[in-house]
């Protein structure tokens, strides 16, 4: 979060963009294959978890609309930006070697989307904007097979799945991010109503003038 960030209760009304959601499989050699269906479940999962969940944020929260023309890539533009912006932040917070000049200063959180991305809410009277990102790839059987005989046969460590998630929130009269979770090894089964629960619980967790409401989750293993 940005150093001095508060967000008061019943503060502007925040923007909840439609979730980018990619879902599929890691194949035996680590390449990622999308897979239409996954990802169909896991966004009617996630979107009706997102709707439980926005009475614990303590301001209003308004949906975007479905966006039709040049809006749709316009929000996509922004929405891969924000996805480019928070993969930075967690390179500089966790690998120090790949930081920033301009970040080096102790206790610095300054990172944008410039100030047009303002654009994506037009007419919606809203003062921040909701960004919610998750990559999931589940690792098949042949990366599953490799990951033990890498293990036993030469003593590799060999990751199977990989289960990104980032939530942000962005300034709209600035276009600073004032408030990110981002973790690459997220958990719960995105194509499941629990699972679901659980990963939005995990993106949601810290955000600013959040209401103490629990999001309903079952208590299970992270999916790796």
């Amino acid at each position: 979060m940005r150093p001095g960030f508060t967000l008061p209760r019943g503060a502007a009304p925040i923007l909840l963009l439609r979730p980018r959601i990619i879902v599929g499989a890691q194949s035996t050699a680590g390449l990622f294959q999308a897979n239409a269906d996954w990802t169909a479940q896991a966004r009617e999962q996630i979107e009706a978890a997102l709707a439980a969940a926005q009475r614990t944020l303590g301001n209003e929260v308004v949906r975007a609309p479905e966006a039709i023309g040049a809006d749709t890539r316009l929000i996509a533009d922004y929405q891969a930006l924000f996805a480019v912006v928070a993969r930075s932040v967690i390179d500089d917070q966790f690998f120090k070697r790949n930081r920033l000049p301009t970040k080096r200063r102790a206790g610095q959180f300054d990172w944008t989307l410039g100030p047009d991305v303002a654009r994506i809410a037009r007419g919606q009277g809203c003062g921040y904007a909701l960004f919610v990102d998750t990559e999931d790839a589940y690792g098949s059987t042949g990366r599953k097979i490799f990951q033990v005989l890498a293990a036993v046969t030469v003593g590799v460590g060999v990751r199977s799945g990989e289960h990104t998630g980032y939530a942000g929130l962005v300034d709209l009269r600035t276009g600073d991010l004032v408030w990110l979770n981002a973790d690459r090894q997220m958990g719960g089964d995105v194509r499941t109503p629990e699972g679901a629960a659980k990963r939005v619980a995990e993106l949601l967790d810290g955000f600013p003038g959040r209401a103490e409401v629990p999001v309903t989750s079952v208590a299970a293993p992270k999916a790796r």
